[in-house]
């Protein structure tokens, strides 16, 4: 049966069509301690869905939606690690990567929270010898760059989360920097090259299947780029210049990575949810393992609240429902992600991962297409440089757009000079006026500033774009944690009420096969007639390029 022909479903229809399509926020703000009624906060994070266009009554008819998919029962079998990727037929259990050291979990007679921290422990060990200078090149020197290979999770997650708690640096630690290279044309690769020194530099290979040709690609040239420079033999470089995180211990071998120099994670950790993960190395580096820790607790602390807080006070829970809102019954199919703190600018692209390959689906569990809308697009940049690029369609355009502002409550208080601190605290001021102005705008239109005439058309806002607000104290390894946690369970929760899969992956893998046997036709020139016209005069354009260069 789709849950279309839920009654609860049906009863968000009626409200729908009782006068909820066309109502516009400023009628809804009407209602009395309207933001008590509909704001939230759990492990840090603050949650308004205040400007959102729903009433209690429509929220207590998505809890009922959410219970006749059976979420809470769902809650509990991802937790307790069943399993819920069905194409797949495995656990996801992300959230055990963060479970204390005395937490008990045992899934199909193993010992899921030993495992973890055992391998925990020995990235701390391979942290604290680079931290401490201690990792030396193959000619004796201490490394002091890192780069991460790898693609997908394996570099959104690292990138996002080292450059979000670039503040949390240890003291007095030998300084590592890091770098990260995914794309496939090399270019990003060819650019650290160019200046990085052969001797003090360390390639981490980060790849679940350690299969994906996109870093494999990128680690042979780094392979080359040093045995170049350096000369010797590539068994040594390998071992003082190469590590390895990867579900398959075995291809690692077989690349030549040392057993020692080896990170593993499971099959249960999907790659777009794998910096808790040996994945997240990179972030240990960055911020030192205490830090990487304590990122860790904060997503425990939203897991522990999503396990046990009820539906009508579960963040994760009620971010989920109002986007079911927004994409069913509402019709909105776009979502921006805005933080209001620099430090954030790869957030969207992350949330951008980890929602669209997780609910880009139109087959349901019961194999059985949709009839129904799933994921929305999502997108995104910074909130100060969007006001400047794409907000003039969000405030007078013809796309109705759901939007994320996000942004610490606290930033800058640490700062010992008076007057510089000052000066920072008054940007950090700038800059929530304009979060909370441009919501408001969004929210209300030109009934946002009282007017005593009206404007021009072309000067007119019409409003009523529905937003969420979330605040956290200060950007934090513990709030950045609870952030991507909530993010995390938000994706779980619809999956479960539009029965899809979220943590299966199926149409990136037919580009990756259809471009292994594109490649080999443009390397060898033969196979081409078996390629479309389109195809076939694109590959001949690129033949005729190149003789020519």
């Amino acid at each position: 049966m789709s849950i279309r022909e839920t009654q609860a479903w049906q009863a968000l229809e009626q409200q729908l069509e009782g006068g909820m399509r066309d109502v516009h926020l400023k009628t809804l703000f009407q209602q009395p301690s309207r933001f008590e009624t509909f704001a939230l906060e759990a492990a840090g994070i603050h949650l308004d869905l205040s400007k959102q266009r729903w009433t209690p009554e429509v929220r207590d008819q998505l809890i009922a939606l959410a219970e006749e998919a059976r979420v809470p029962e769902a809650i509990q079998r991802l937790l307790r690690g069943e399993r819920v990727n069905q194409t797949e037929d495995r656990p996801a259990l992300h959230s055990a990567l963060r479970l204390p050291r005395e937490a008990k979990l045992e899934v199909e007679g193993v010992d899921v929270v030993g495992e973890v921290h055992a391998t925990l422990d020995k990235m701390e060990t391979l942290v604290g010898k680079l931290l401490q200078g201690q990792w030396r090149g193959a000619t004796g020197k201490p490394i002091t760059d890192v780069v991460n290979l790898g693609v997908g999770g394996s570099d959104l997650g690292p990138l996002m989360v080292t450059s979000a708690l670039a503040d949390f640096e240890p003291d007095h630690a030998h300084e590592v920097a890091t770098h990260f290279a995914s794309t496939m044309d090399g270019s990003q690769l060819a650019d650290f090259l160019g200046w990085l020194n052969p001797e003090t530099t360390l390639f981490i290979l980060s790849s679940k299947s350690f299969g994906t040709i996109d870093t494999l690609s990128n680690a042979s040239t780094a392979l080359d780029w040093i045995a170049s420079r350096l000369g010797g033999d590539e068994k040594l470089i390998k071992r003082f210049h190469f590590v390895g995180v990867s579900t398959k211990p075995d291809k690692m071998s077989e690349w030549g990575i040392d057993p020692a120099n080896q990170l593993l994670f499971w099959d249960w950790v999907g790659g777009r949810y794998s910096l808790w993960s040996a994945i997240g190395l990179p972030i240990a580096i960055r911020v030192g393992m205490d830090n990487f820790r304590r990122l860790l607790a904060g997503a425990h602390a939203m897991d522990e609240h999503f396990r046990t807080a009820p539906l009508a006070e579960n963040l994760p829970v009620q971010l989920a429902l109002i986007g079911i809102w927004n994409v069913n019954f509402l019709d909105i199919r776009s979502h921006a992600v805005l933080p209001y703190d620099g430090r954030l600018k790869h957030l969207p692209g992350y949330f951008q991962q980890l929602e669209m390959e997780s609910n880009g689906k139109s087959v349901t569990n019961d194999d059985a297409v949709v009839d129904y809308s799933t994921c929305p697009v999502i997108w995104g940049e910074i909130g100060p440089n969007g006001q400047h690029a794409f907000y003039q369609l969000l405030h007078q355009g013809t796309q109705p757009v759901a939007c994320d502002f996000l942004a610490p409550i606290n930033r800058y208080n640490d700062v010992e000079d008076v007057r510089f601190r000052d000066d920072l605290m008054a940007q950090h001021r700038l800059a929530l006026a304009n979060c909370f102005a441009q919501s408001r705008v969004l929210m209300l239109g030109d009934d946002a500033i009282k007017s005593e005439s009206t404007p021009p058309s072309y000067k007119r806002y019409r409003g009523n774009q529905p937003s969420t607000t979330m605040l956290f104290d200060s950007l934090n390894p513990a709030t950045l944690g609870a952030l991507i946690a909530l993010y995390e369970h938000k994706v779980f929760v619809q999956g479960v009420i539009w029965n899809i899969d979220s943590f299966d992956q199926w149409g990136v893998e037919l580009g990756k096969k259809i471009a292994t046997e594109t490649e080999e036709i443009i390397a060898t020139h033969s196979g081409l007639e078996t390629l479309d016209d389109s195809s076939r005069g694109l590959i001949e354009a690129i033949w005729r390029g190149q003789q020519q260069a």
